[in-house]
C-alpha cells in the first residue's frame, strides 16, 4: 500500500478505525472523513503518531444528507488528485423513524445513500488512479429482507433491524450494479459481512433497541477482527481482479437471491439517482 490514498468514512470507530491503521500501517495515506469534529480529531491524531512521513487528512461532513455527500465528493476531489481505494463503511441504526433534511428515511439516507452520492462525485479521481478498488461495508443482515420500490422510506410499518437489514441488502445491489457499469475501466467493486462486531453501531439508536444491542454485544467479536476482510480486499493481491462479489472472513459468500437480482439492482440504481439528482 505505499504510496497508495485510501479515503474511508466511519472511520473514528470500530472497524474502520481499524482498517484505517492497518492500512496506514501498509503504508497509505488515510482520507478520513468524519461528521463529529472530537472523535475525528481523535482518529486523526492515532494515525499521525504512527509514520510522520505520511500526511492523513480527515474531512468533515453529515453522511445522511445529500448537500453534504456532494460537498465532500467535491472537496475531496479538489484536495485529492488520485484515489486509489475507497472504503464506504459509515453505518447506523435507528431504533424509530426519522427523516433527513431531504425527507429520506435516516437509515436508508446514512447507509445506502452516502455510498451511492459519495462513491459517484468521486469517480473522476478513481478512474485516474487505475486499477483502483471500491469496498462497501455490507451485512448478511440483508438476508431475509425484499426492496418495496414504493415504499423505499418506510412508511408501511417501521421495523428497525428490518430497515437496517434493507440498507445492507441496498448496499450489495448497489456493489454489484456499480461493478457491472463500470466494468473494464480498471476499478473492482467489492461489499462484505464483517461479522457481528462489537462496534458504536446501534448505541444511540434510542430505547429498547439501544439496551438490546448492548446485551448482543457481549457476544460479539472484535473489531480487529471484523476489520481483517475490509483490510484484505483494499489491498490484497488475491483479490486485484475480482469484482462485483460479495466476501466474509477474507472468502466469497453467496447473498441471497434478492441481494443478486439484477432487474432489481439496476432499479435501485435509477431510484437513487432521482432521489440525489444525479443523471443516471
Amino acid at each position: 500500500m505505499q504510496g497508495k490514498v485510501v479515503v474511508i468514512t466511519g472511520a473514528t470507530s470500530g472497524i474502520g478505525e481499524v482498517a484505517a491503521g492497518r492500512l496506514a500501517d501498509m503504508g497509505a495515506r488515510i482520507v478520513l472523513v468524519a461528521r463529529d469534529k472530537t472523535r475525528g480529531k481523535a482518529a486523526l491524531e492515532r494515525l499521525r503518531s504512527g509514520d510522520k512521513s505520511l500526511p492523513h487528512t480527515i474531512h468533515y461532513g453529515d453522511l445522511s444528507r445529500i448537500s453534504e455527500m456532494k460537498r465532500l465528493a467535491v472537496e475531496i476531489a479538489a484536495a485529492e488528485p488520485r484515489i486509489d481505494v475507497l472504503i464506504n463503511n459509515a453505518g447506523a441504526i435507528f431504533g424509530s423513524r426519522q427523516f433527513t433534511e431531504d425527507s429520506l428515511e435516516f437509515t436508508f439516507a446514512t447507509n445506502h445513500m452516502a455510498y451511492f452520492v459519495l462513491t459517484l462525485g468521486l469517480r473522476e479521481r478513481l478512474l485516474a488512479s487505475s486499477p483502483a478498488r471500491i469496498v462497501n461495508t455490507a451485512s448478511d443482515a440483508h438476508k431475509g429482507r425484499v426492496l418495496d420500490f414504493e415504499d423505499l422510506q418506510s412508511a408501511k410499518g417501521f421495523s428497525a433491524l428490518n430497515v437496517y437489514g434493507r440498507s445492507k441488502l441496498c448496499n450489495i445491489l448497489f456493489t454489484r450494479e456499480l461493478s457491472r457499469r463500470w466494468s473494464g475501466r480498471g476499478i473492482t467493486v467489492n461489499c462484505l459481512h464483517p461479522g457481528f462486531v462489537a462496534t458504536r453501531i446501534g448505541d444511540g439508536s434510542g430505547g429498547l433497541l439501544s439496551r438490546e444491542t448492548r446485551v448482543a454485544k457481549t457476544f460479539a467479536i472484535s473489531p480487529e477482527r471484523g476489520a481483517q476482510t475490509i483490510v484484505y480486499l483494499a489491498s490484497s493481491p488475491e483479490v486485484a481482479g475480482v469484482s462485483g462479489e460479495y466476501f466474509y472472513k477474507c472468502r466469497p459468500a453467496t447473498p441471497t437471491a434478492e441481494a443478486r437480482d439484477e432487474a432489481t439492482a439496476k432499479r435501485l440504481w435509477i431510484e437513487s439517482a432521482k432521489l440525489a439528482g444525479i443523471e443516471a
